[in-house]
């Protein structure tokens, strides 16, 4: 991509973000999680009902490793698996658990050599859906579905050394509650209104893929009944 804006919605400012800071809980692990959408970002900012900045800076990923997982190369068991590792997942069921461990050992990716991250961002809405599929209640293809609500799921972290050295500070921005606090609840409203259809119409999915299909079948991560339910 070579120089880019990148995004960062919170309710203080930063002018220069730290390696190694945040959240071993977050989607992919400590890092710094941006996004390309100045709306998706004065959202974030005012998640928590308060008043927060839109910081904005430019990046430059030439001869970065970029793990996109949303480049057609990867499906959402990919990013699921990563979530699965990261992520405090509520497992009350042998299938749940059952399927935590074969998700995590067949589709995990290796970040080890990555700086930067692309993939969707599991905020409640997209979090349930995960929740959902591995205990057994939604399908393989609406899960897919869900994800795809537009750009405004997507985030680019960054999770290496490397990868902060190369992002500059510009300027922030002050966003007001009142105003993007209520859009961010309809958003998620939104969202969980098409998970809710998405689950009525999965009623319909004979030939669909349900985590007890993947267990049963042992399906693994080429496996081209895959591509087959999700491009469908």
């Amino acid at each position: 991509m070579g120089l880019i804006t990148l995004l960062h919605g919170t309710d203080h400012v930063i002018k220069k973000p730290e390696y190694r800071l945040g959240k071993e809980t977050n989607d992919y692990g400590k890092g710094f999680y941006c996004t390309l959408l100045p709306e998706m970002a004065k959202e974030w900012a005012c998640k928590q009902n308060t008043d927060g900045f839109i910081n904005e800076y430019t990046f430059d990923d030439t001869g970065l490793s970029v793990l996109n997982l949303l480049d057609g190369r990867h499906t959402v068991l990919n990013w699921i698996a990563l979530l699965l590792k990261h992520r405090t997942f509520t497992v009350n069921s042998e299938i749940a658990q059952d399927a935590r461990d074969y998700i995590t050992d067949n589709f995990s990716t290796d970040m080890s050599s990555n700086d930067v991250i692309i993939g969707y961002r599991a905020d409640d809405s997209y979090f349930s859906y995960a929740q959902s599929f591995i205990h057994n209640a939604l399908p393989l293809r609406s899960l897919a579905k869900a994800l795809q609500l537009g750009k405004l799921g997507e985030q680019t972290t960054l999770v290496s050394e490397k990868a902060f050295e190369r992002i500059r500070f510009v300027r922030a921005e002050p966003v007001e509650k009142e105003i993007y606090y209520p859009k961010f609840l309809a958003r998620d409203t939104q969202a969980r209104e098409e998970y809710r259809l998405e689950i009525k119409k999965s009623k319909t999915y004979k030939d669909d893929i349900f985590v007890m299909d993947i267990l049963r079948g042992d399906v693994k991560s080429d496996d081209p009944r895959i591509q087959r339910i999700i491009l469908k």
